[in-house]
């Protein structure tokens, strides 16, 4: 008689692990890339909507995260790592984490650029535990889109599909870190 012993685990925490770990793991340490993809991600989202123009005109400084990763089934996480700005300076990395829960399905990657109006909205975001709670809202970017979006709390936070399908009604936050040039 042939005994088997399996591990009993529901599919989906299988397939949110393995997704969290390798947008967790594959981004972290020094990426030489990074700022190329910044600004590559600026210049698309620009395209797509050149009142953002504005917003880097009049804005104290600002936090762009190129590749965010972003997956769930009931359960969901996303991560990702950018720059953040004063000016036209880098001033820091910062990695961003998301935790979601409800009715939620697929997966996606985008592109977040959170503008900071002055240096208090700046100063909290680098102070190393910035987060956004649920009712935080964004405008998401489409081609031709008008991409206006008052800020709340000192910062205005604008998105950009790069691909995926996610279907989603779920309630989370973001959590951000920012490590400074040194």
């Amino acid at each position: 008689m042939k005994t088997s012993h399996s591990l009993k685990l529901p599919i989906y925490t299988l397939f949110l692990s393995l997704i969290i770990s390798s947008t967790t793991y594959s981004q972290s340490g020094w990426n030489p890339e990074l700022e190329s993809d910044c600004k590559e991600a600026i210049t698309e989202m620009k395209k797509d909507a050149p009142k953002l123009d504005t917003y880097f005109t009049k804005a104290y400084g600002y936090a762009i995260f190129p590749k965010i990763t972003k997956a769930g089934l009931g359960i969901g996480g996303a991560g990702g790592k950018g720059l953040v700005y004063q000016g036209s300076s880098v001033t820091g990395e910062s990695k961003l984490g998301q935790a979601s829960f409800g009715l939620q399905a697929g997966g996606q990657q985008f592109s977040e650029l959170i503008f900071f109006e002055d240096k208090a909205a700046y100063d909290r975001f680098t102070g190393g535990k910035f987060k956004f709670g649920a009712q935080a809202s964004a405008v998401a970017i489409s081609e031709g889109g008008a991409a206006v979006a008052p800020y709340q709390d000192g910062v205005a936070i604008f998105t950009h599909v790069k691909g995926g399908l996610m279907y989603e009604a779920s309630i989370g936050g973001q959590k951000f870190t920012f490590d400074p040039v040194k």
